[in-house]
């Protein structure tokens, strides 16, 4: 009986990358992290599966919904993480002995959320994080949206010498200060609060403004639940939330004003001026990071400053990474608070976003030569080309198929955007010679070519004959001339 042939298709909510994706992604991920490296932040890795106890909780009852739940051989309870940085708290607190405090690292990984899956939302996506753990000075945040800066503009966000991203900052102690002179205690109604304020770059002031009181009906007919405050209240959030200014000085000074005289809102205020003093430290422009008051961040364990890395430009793809001070993450580990802050980029919408502003190319391949075959050559002889060509640092790919055809073979090559091509035959290989191709200025006449001989007469610019010892060095000077 015929076996049942399986239909070849992705779950729902995965992706697979291709090579030119993939291509594109690796430069991406380079140039990222050699600004993490820049500034100190070591590369670190752990399991995408954790116990479940380890990731339960920790971002609130909204993540713990989106658990991908597992079971291990021996029965233990599992589950794929769904972000980078509890895994980090979890090592963090079992390595104590080896990681001596402050500790900066940097983790590149796939995370995994049991979401409805959409347009550009996945159940599986990468992030790339750092942080740093063990210092409670805001010179670490400081360190976090310099490096993050310092990342975006290594990667070309930039026009006429102005950023083309913005780093949104904020500080949680901010609107516990406001909130506390509000007399606003309940921590559930705080979450709700926060979840509403956040929303103000989606949704609009006005909308804001019915979520703190009555609720509202989406664009969709579904109700959203209010917090009920009183009109008063409503007035006094969203007048703080809503101030701005081109200064992270002056911002601070409008916060002031709007703030109770409250020991909470002066730590508050304190912690954003050495914020502000440490980034011009650090070179950090007014354009580059920005204090906005509406920010708050979504997931329960921020304690202090957060951060959300947006483009302006491409608002469609949301924000491209963000982060802030979680000072009591490892407190489910220890029986001690370790400080600690950081930031993710969310990759796949990273590369969205360069993709829609027309700062990445693609490629098909990043081979640099091929080698192709005319007549009778044996297979050893074109893997022994392969091999010197190697050996000097050519990226070389043979042609291992069975099509004789020069024309065939070459159109192979062209598949891949190769750029340079060794063709060898019987009698150049007896005489010690090989042909080199730049592919890229022969292109137009090496269409519908059969063999070697019409090869030669159809014309030969972008093709030398040249003696195998002088191979390399040939191929070099056309390499250094073709932009890859």
């Amino acid at each position: 009986m015929k076996a049942k042939l399986v239909k070849p298709q992705n779950l729902k909510g995965f992706q697979d990358q291709l090579p030119e994706d993939m291509l594109v992604r690796r430069r991406v991920i380079e140039t990222i992290q050699k600004s993490y490296e820049l500034f100190g932040f070591l590369p670190l890795d752990t399991p995408v599966m954790e116990s479940f106890e380890t990731l339960m909780g920790a971002g609130g009852t909204e993540i713990a919904k989106e658990i991908f739940r597992l079971q291990t051989p021996e029965e233990e309870d599992a589950a794929l993480r769904f972000d980078l940085t509890v895994p980090f708290a979890r090592v963090i607190s079992q390595y104590r002995d080896r990681l001596k405090l402050p500790f900066r690292r940097y983790h590149m990984g796939p995370v995994f959320r049991a979401d409805k899956p959409g347009p550009g939302r996945f159940r599986q996506f990468t992030q790339f994080d750092i942080d740093i753990a063990g210092a409670r000075t805001i010179a670490a945040d400081a360190e976090v949206v310099a490096v993050l800066c310092h990342a975006m503009n290594a990667l070309g966000l930039t026009k006429e010498g102005a950023p083309l991203f913005r780093i949104r900052i904020s500080n949680r102690v901010l609107l516990d200060a406001l909130l506390d002179g509000c007399s606003i205690e309940d921590p559930e109604k705080v979450k709700h609060i926060l979840r509403v304020i956040d929303k103000l770059q989606k949704v609009g002031i006005d909308n804001v403004r019915k979520e703190l009181g009555e609720g509202r009906i989406d664009d969709s007919g579904d109700p959203i639940p209010g917090v009920h405050l009183s009109e008063d209240t409503i007035e006094i959030i969203t007048r703080f939330v809503e101030v701005a200014t081109d200064s992270r000085e002056r911002m601070i000074e409008k916060l002031e004003a709007l703030l109770p005289q409250t020991k909470l809102a002066e730590e508050a205020l304190a912690q954003m001026r050495e914020l502000h003093a440490f980034l011009t430290a650090l070179d950090v422009s007014e354009e580059e990071a920005v204090f906005d008051p509406s920010l708050t961040r979504g997931l329960d364990y921020y304690t202090g400053p957060v951060f959300e890395i947006e483009i302006p430009a491409c608002r469609e793809v949301g924000s491209v990474g963000g982060g802030g001070r979680y000072n009591r993450l490892c407190s489910r580990f220890l029986s001690q608070d370790i400080p600690a802050t950081g930031a993710s980029i969310g990759l796949d919408r990273l590369l969205a976003a360069l993709s829609s502003l027309g700062l990445v190319t693609t490629q098909k391949s990043n081979v640099q030569v091929c080698i192709a075959t005319v007549g009778k050559v044996a297979r050893d002889e074109v893997l022994k080309i392969a091999s010197e060509l190697r050996a000097a640092g050519i990226s070389t790919m043979p042609y291992l198929g069975n099509k004789k055809n020069m024309g065939d073979q070459l159109s192979n090559a062209d598949s891949y955007d190769i750029p340079v091509a060794v063709i060898i035959g019987e009698d150049e290989l007896q005489r010690g010679e090989v042909s080199v191709k730049n592919l890229i200025q022969g292109k137009e006449i090496r269409q519908d070519i059969k063999d070697h001989d019409e090869y030669r007469q159809a014309g030969t610019a972008g093709q030398q004959t040249v003696a195998r010892t002088e191979m390399v060095s040939v191929i070099l000077r056309i390499l250094s001339s073709v932009e890859r």
